[in-house]
């Protein structure tokens, strides 16, 4: 049976961007973290690109032939032991034309992306999201949502890591980065973050499948939650939902609501409109999950303290 991730995969590597400076931007992301670089005669450069799922090679192999006027082929491993999976191989033979190409997709060191400075290749919005996506073909995974939430970018360079880092927080995703034994890993743990990600990704049926496991996972949690709560902690939710409704009363009273962005606004908005409900009954009017708008409460907090200390 695919895992989460092999299906997330398989529909994104089916989707082909129409703006050229897109399909260019994913390319370059999945190069980024799945391929590596060969040298030949005359110290001439190429790539190689390796991975278990088809249609991820396929689409390598169609952007990597549009990209640049380079030779290309493709190989397959068969292990027959096991029942391991085949190993698909994409090769650009080294030659004198592939280093153009490397430049242009930011694969040599003086013309990789960089965190503070992203350079042409990433200067518009959606051309970052394509490299994102790129990324995670080529070096990304994402748990089922019935086990914790996990979406994680796997690469050996730091720089890279700073950079997936960065590219998340512009788009206003809590990505964090750890170490791997001699990796690096980009990670997101929030539930809504990673719909986030598969939904600016265009994963439309993965963010289905996850928003229904997600909200089964909910339900199921919420029961455990009610059957196993005591009056102490409803006291607590209680006192923290005050707190939280007159931090927002206060922030809209001065007008600073306005400097929030989008979803936090709108979380703000709903709580204080809605003093009574629940965060599971807030979910619901939102859309989002029962930890969404927790975590979005606890950031409007961190903003209203922040003004306060101002």
């Amino acid at each position: 049976m695919p895992s989460f991730s092999a299906d997330v995969k398989n529909e994104l590597a089916r989707l082909m961007y129409r703006r050229p400076c897109c399909r260019r931007a994913e390319v370059a992301g999945l190069l980024r973290l799945g391929a590596v670089m060969t040298l030949g005669a005359g110290r001439t450069l190429g790539l190689t690109f390796a991975t278990e799922n088809a249609a991820v090679a396929r689409k390598a192999l169609i952007l990597l032939r549009e990209a640049g006027p380079v030779e290309t082929e493709i190989a397959v491993r068969r292990f027959r032991r096991l029942k391991k999976n085949n190993i698909y191989t994409v090769r650009v033979r080294p030659g004198p034309k592939v280093s153009a190409l490397l430049k242009s997709l930011g694969l040599t060191p003086d013309t990789m992306p960089q965190a503070a400075h992203s350079g042409p290749l990433l200067r518009r919005s959606c051309c970052r999201i394509a490299y994102l996506r790129g990324a995670f073909l080529g070096g990304g995974s994402v748990n089922r949502p019935a086990a914790a939430y996990h979406l994680e970018f796997v690469t050996s360079n730091y720089q890279i890591a700073d950079l997936l880092q960065s590219l998340l927080k512009r788009i206003g995703l809590p990505g964090g980065i750890t170490e791997r034994k001699d990796a690096y890993v980009v990670y997101l743990k929030e539930g809504d973050a990673i719909a986030d990600l598969l939904a600016l990704m265009e994963a439309e049926a993965g963010v289905e499948a996850f928003e229904v496991a997600r909200n089964v996972k909910e339900v199921r949690n919420q029961v455990n939650r009610l059957v196993n709560c005591e009056t102490a902690n409803i006291n607590k939710t209680a006192t923290a939902a005050a707190k939280r409704i007159a931090e927002i009363r206060q922030l809209k009273a001065e007008g600073k609501l306005s400097r929030l962005p989008e979803p936090l606004r709108k979380t703000a908005l709903a709580r204080i409109e809605n003093p009574d409900a629940t965060l599971a009954e807030l979910a619901a009017l939102l859309g989002v999950g029962r930890s969404g708008v927790n975590h979005r409460l606890r950031r409007i907090a961190e903003f209203a303290k922040e003004e306060e200390e101002h």
